[in-house]
């Protein structure tokens, strides 16, 4: 395959990425103590979240905070340390899979909260937890066409409510097995926000580089995970073996002309260590070079990408290649390489 799911940039930079984290943290242990009744009633390990996905804690907003705050915080963040006014970007992407409400769009109130111009395009764009690599995706792409100079790409993701209906709900008398393993996924859950600027690479010599990367769909499994605002249930096995062979043919089709094979680090969607471990082996990458968040942050939907990549920053050394790699439900998957 090539055409539409191939993508190859020559002048286009990552110049920041930032994150801004809820200062509450909820560990597992406290929400399987809420649990214990059920768990013990169905003969469930009590520190299932752990044992099985590798989630130990995760973030959550404080009464006094809120998300699209948080978001404008990283955005703010980024924007300084790409050193980009507010009034020269161009465009703005909010790629969250939260929102308040169906209109108008997120990304609104974020523009405003950031102090954007009125010549800046806004809008939102959500493919469940592949949103973010869409949006640096399409940001790059307007860039290179000559549409905007920079473009800031932000996410924020409140994950709170959903787990406390999802607690509520699992602690019922009728509930089941079955029913637990539906809407585990929900409950490695976490909250936070991450953006980043792009800009031109002949403007911005200092920024690391978008190379390019490929998508493919797998639209048949669009059933495995479905979301709302009050649950999320998913088949958990049938979502990672459609994942695997997904990302597998899409890696084997890239190898010849990518060499992703010999990447520094992979940053990779976080959702739990199962998911890693089962990736990792069926490409074949090397362990040490995949960071993971999820044990402390839990799974923060598109969020999870850049997060990971603030953690990772410092380490890496100009040179380095980066690819990011993301599998959003549907299913969905896309790989973006950059060279720090």
């Amino acid at each position: 395959m090539s055409g539409n799911a191939t993508t190859r940039f020559e002048n286009v930079s990552l110049l920041s990425v930032a994150s801004h984290l809820p200062s509450r943290t909820t560990t597992s242990a406290e929400i399987q103590e809420r649990l214990a009744p059920t768990l013990r009633r169905l003969r469930l390990p009590r520190t299932v979240l752990e044992r099985v996905a590798g989630v130990h804690a995760r973030r959550t907003w404080a009464p006094d905070e809120d998300v699209d705050d948080g978001t404008v915080a990283a955005g703010t963040r980024a924007l300084a340390e790409a050193g980009v006014a507010p009034g020269d970007v161009g465009l703005l992407i909010n790629t969250s899979v939260t929102r308040k409400h169906l209109e108008p769009s997120v990304a609104v109130r974020l523009h405003h909260g950031l102090g954007l111009g009125s010549a800046a395009v806004n809008f939102d764009i959500a493919n469940a937890c592949l949103g973010f690599i869409n949006g640096l995706t399409l940001a790059a792409t307007m860039i290179e066409a000559g549409q905007v100079r920079y473009a800031l790409v932000v996410d924020g993701e409140d994950a709170d409510d959903i787990t406390e209906h999802t607690v509520d709900r699992l602690l019922g008398p009728d509930v089941t097995r079955d029913d637990v393993m539906q809407e585990f996924a929900t409950l490695t859950l976490g909250s936070g926000s991450a953006a980043a600027v792009l800009g031109r690479t002949d403007e911005n010599p200092g920024g690391h580089r978008l190379r390019g990367g490929i998508t493919r769909a797998g639209t048949q499994h669009h059933g495995l995970c479905v979301g709302n605002p009050d649950a999320m249930v998913t088949d958990a096995r049938a979502l990672l073996d459609g994942g695997l062979e997904l990302v597998v043919d899409a890696w084997r089709d890239a190898e010849p002309d990518w060499r992703w094979s010999g990447m520094d680090r992979y940053i990779t969607h976080q959702v739990s260590r199962v998911h890693t471990d089962a990736i990792v082996k069926a490409v074949g990458l090397d362990r040490k070079r995949v960071p993971t968040t999820f044990g402390h942050l839990g799974n923060v939907g598109p969020a999870s990408v850049p997060l990971t990549l603030v953690e990772e920053q410092d380490s890496l050394r100009a040179g380095d290649r980066v690819l990011l790699m993301g599998v959003g439900s549907g299913i969905n998957t896309a790989m973006l390489e950059l060279q720090w």
